[in-house]
């Protein structure tokens, strides 16, 4: 009974791919893609436990041979004076990130899918998505183009009127508010594409039956198109928690141009760990830094996963 069993199952799955099997090769250059990208480097964790020497003998030899050191790679991270400053500055800075992310993309998305206008709405969507694909060292140079002590558009504006310039990049009272702002300029086009696309895949019906009923449109936006949006919310808010421990490496380091004395508003793990790589040439530190971040996300994703099933399973990334 159990080999018969066990043969229907073997022929059923035989079908399953036989009838897919267009679906699957299209998937294969993304699966080999991350076999070797993304699971085969997880070899590498071990660095984080080693006192990492690279040898001309390869890296598999160096990896062996390396002094095995436990935790003492952490240690850096930990036991830093600075420790305490660049987790508040990285988790900090994501909670707002994750926040802002989710009201003025939403917000942005549902102006431009009411917009009866489809032309101008392209342009809008073009000209919000456009600084995504910027990188942050050409968007460094447009702010300090604006921030520039002697030759900026603000400073001049401030001394035409009678102010005396600021400078920009030695106080470190401006710079939460100017890296915030310069992570909505670039991602908030990306995210409002996003929600608008889920809006446009809202079926029109539900519209309709709520104008029979008399509801204007801020009623059907705050009962139809909000609580359809939520499954979206929900799954890139759960995604966006899971990198809560990581941060934008070019919006830190690139912005505020390497100027120390904004290391207390600006300095992230990812700077932390790169200035300490850079100077120490301690590669098992890096590795340390990475794992704990990658630890970390992945615990704050299935708590965070948790919790949304408890109230509504099917919001739940899984």
């Amino acid at each position: 009974m159990n080999d018969s069993a066990y043969e229907i199952n073997k022929g059923r799955n035989r079908l399953h791919i036989k009838k897919n099997l267009f679906l699957l090769l299209m998937v294969l250059p993304g699966t080999i893609w991350f076999i070797i990208f993304k699971y085969l480097p997880m070899i590498g964790v071990v660095i984080a436990f080693k006192d990492f020497n690279i040898d001309k003998r390869g890296f598999i030899y160096s990896l062996v041979n390396s002094k095995w050191v436990g935790f003492e790679n952490f240690k850096y991270l930990f036991s830093s004076d600075d420790a305490f400053i660049i987790v508040r500055n990285t988790v900090g800075y994501n909670l707002i990130f994750i926040l802002l992310q989710v009201l003025i993309p939403v917000t942005l998305a549902i102006g431009l899918n009411e917009l009866r206008n489809k032309k101008i709405s392209k342009i809008y969507q073009t000209g919000m998505i456009f600084p995504y694909f910027l990188s942050w060292v050409v968007a460094s140079y447009f702010l300090y183009s604006f921030l520039s002590v002697d030759k900026g558009v603000i400073n001049n504006i401030l001394v035409s009127a009678g102010f005396e310039g600021k400078m920009w990049y030695s106080e470190t009272s401006y710079w939460p508010f100017i890296l915030i702002f310069m992570s909505l300029w670039k991602s908030m086009g990306y995210y409002t594409v996003f929600y608008l696309a889920a809006i446009c895949g809202i079926d029109y019906s539900y519209y309709e039956s709520a104008m029979m009923d008399g509801a204007k449109k801020l009623q059907q936006i705050k009962y139809i198109t909000i609580p359809l949006l939520t499954p979206v919310i929900s799954i890139l808010t759960l995604l966006a928690i899971g990198k809560i421990f990581y941060a934008d490496f070019g919006l830190f380091y690139q912005m505020p141009r390497e100027s120390g004395v904004l290391f207390p508003v600006t300095n992230v793990i990812d700077t932390y760990v790169y200035r300490g790589l850079m100077k120490l040439g301690d590669i098992g530190m890096s590795a340390a830094g990475g794992l704990y971040q990658s630890l970390v996300g992945f615990i704050l994703i299935i708590i965070s996963n948790m919790i949304v099933r408890r109230f509504d399973k099917q919001q739940a990334l899984f």
